[in-house]
């Protein structure tokens, strides 16, 4: 049986990452991808929380319902964590009652990806400015999950983050990997990794849970399917 799960993806960046996916993950899972608007481009807190702003992910719900989807993914780690763990979980809801279909989003779906892998301890790379990622270390804590080592990269746009290329990738990831770690997570959406997370946890030697990765895998969780895969890391490998 296929399944649909409609991404709201931010502006534009690394979204091609979701059409990469369905192609590893076979005909039954479709992940159209509806592109939110955008005002400022910046990785900083009050351009990211009108980047999450109701009006726009709204906005963004009625198109994508045209795709009658299981789930809806707001495909947006930083627009979700800056608003808190009840902010965050107050986006999806209305996103959720727009659509008439279970809704979640990047950040939530780390917290779920952790515990599916029962990781207590993780290290951060990430590309936001310190500031901004901050929030996101404090979002895992309302998980449970302790950050043992956070790395800031201070890009200051989600399209200068999507212009990395694999090497730049593989040096963000390993510029962060405490030996406390169980796992490091790279949240971003805005960066490419799909095509590399394999590469990246034989690099790191744990596993890698990246922005995009988690958020497809948690939209097939909540439809209730499981799709293994060998090419998706550790946490598609069940």
């Amino acid at each position: 049986m296929s399944v649909t799960i409609g991404i709201l993806y931010p502006g534009s960046a690394a979204e091609d990452d979701y059409p990469l996916m369905e192609r590893i993950l076979g005909q039954e899972v479709s992940l159209p991808v509806i592109l939110t608007t955008v005002g400022v481009d910046a990785h900083e807190v009050g351009a990211l929380l009108d980047l999450g702003s109701s009006d726009r992910l709204i906005e963004g719900a009625r198109e994508v319902a045209a795709f009658s989807p299981d789930v809806v993914m707001w495909a947006c780690t930083s627009g979700s964590f800056v608003f808190g763990w009840d902010g965050a979980h107050q986006q999806v809801a209305e996103i959720s009652e727009e659509v008439g279909r279970p809704a979640a989003s990047t950040s939530i779906a780390f917290a779920a990806a952790c515990r599916e892998l029962d990781v207590q301890r993780v290290a951060i790379a990430a590309t936001y400015p310190d500031d901004v990622a901050s929030h996101f270390a404090d979002f895992l804590g309302h998980a449970g999950i302790e950050v043992t080592e956070l790395v800031s990269h201070d890009i200051p746009t989600a399209a200068m983050a999507g212009r990395l290329d694999h090497d730049a990738v593989l040096e963000l990831a390993k510029s962060n990997d405490s030996p406390d770690a169980q796992a490091v997570l790279i949240p971003d959406t805005a960066l490419h990794t799909v095509a590399w997370i394999p590469e990246l946890e034989e690099t790191l030697g744990k596993p890698v849970l990246t922005a995009n990765q988690v958020t497809a895998w948690h939209g097939l969780k909540l439809a209730d399917t499981t799709i293994s895969s060998d090419k998706l890391g550790t946490l598609f490998r069940g």
